[in-house]
C-alpha cells in the first residue's frame, strides 16, 4: 500500500472520489482480479470489467454511512471479483467446479451483489418510468429531486400561479410515475 495511505484513508478517498486513492486500489488489486479471471477461462477485458464492477460495488458501499469493512480491502475486492466471474461464468454456461484461487479467505459477499443487481434494476425500471411520464411532469419532478429547486421557483418556471399549485401538480405527477413504475414492476415479476 502507498506508504501515506492507510486502508480507511483509501475507503474515504474512494468514496469521496479521489483520483489518487483510486490509483492506488487498482495498482495494488488489479493484478489479483486479473489473475483470478483468466486462470479461469477469461480474458484481459473480461478481468478488466469484473475488477471495474467490484470496485463500484466497493465505492457504492464507501459511501454509505452503514458500511463496515472487517477484512482488507483486497480480501473484500477479490472476494466481489470472484463472485462475479463465477456469476458470469454460470450465465455463459462455462462454470465447471471450483474457480482455482489464489486467496485463502473469501468473504461472504452474495447478498450485496443481489443488493447491487435488485438496485440496477430498480434504477433502470424507474428511468424507464420517467421516460414514459412525458412533459411537463418529468421535468418538474426532475426539477424538484434532482436539481432541488424550490416550488416558489418551480412555479415561475412552470408559469403556476403560486408554490401551492406547483407543489399539488407536483404530487399528481408524482402519483402518475409511481402508477407507470408499479405497472412496470409487476411486468418484470412476471
Amino acid at each position: 500500500m502507498a506508504k501515506d495511505f492507510t486502508e480507511k484513508d483509501l475507503l474515504k478517498g474512494l468514496a469521496r472520489n479521489d483520483k489518487r486513492s483510486v490509483e492506488i486500489l487498482y495498482k495494488e488489486n488489479y493484478n489479483m482480479v486479473q489473475s483470478l479471471v483468466i486462470n479461469n477461462n477469461g480474458t484481459a477485458d473480461d478481468a478488466r470489467d469484473v475488477f471495474q464492477e467490484a470496485m463500484i460495488v466497493l465505492y457504492e458501499n464507501a459511501k454509505s454511512d452503514h458500511f463496515e469493512l472487517n477484512c482488507l480491502i483486497k480480501t473484500y475486492l477479490y472476494s466481489v471479483a470472484r463472485r462475479l466471474w463465477l456469476k458470469k461464468l454460470s450465465h455463459a454456461k462455462k462454470y465447471v467446479g471450483e474457480l482455482k484461487d489464489d486467496q485463502e479467505i473469501i468473504v461472504p459477499v452474495e447478498e450485496e451483489i443481489e443488493a447491487h443487481a435488485l438496485h440496477d434494476n430498480q434504477f433502470a425500471l424507474m428511468e424507464k418510468a420517467l421516460s414514459g411520464l412525458g412533459e411537463p411532469c418529468k421535468s418538474l419532478l426532475e426539477a424538484y429531486y434532482m436539481r432541488k429547486k424550490s416550488m416558489t421557483d418551480i412555479a415561475e418556471k412552470f408559469g403556476y400561479t403560486n408554490a401551492d399549485n406547483a407543489k399539488n401538480q407536483k404530487y399528481k405527477c408524482l402519483m402518475r410515475l409511481k402508477k407507470i413504475f408499479f405497472s412496470e414492476y409487476k411486468n418484470e415479476l412476471l
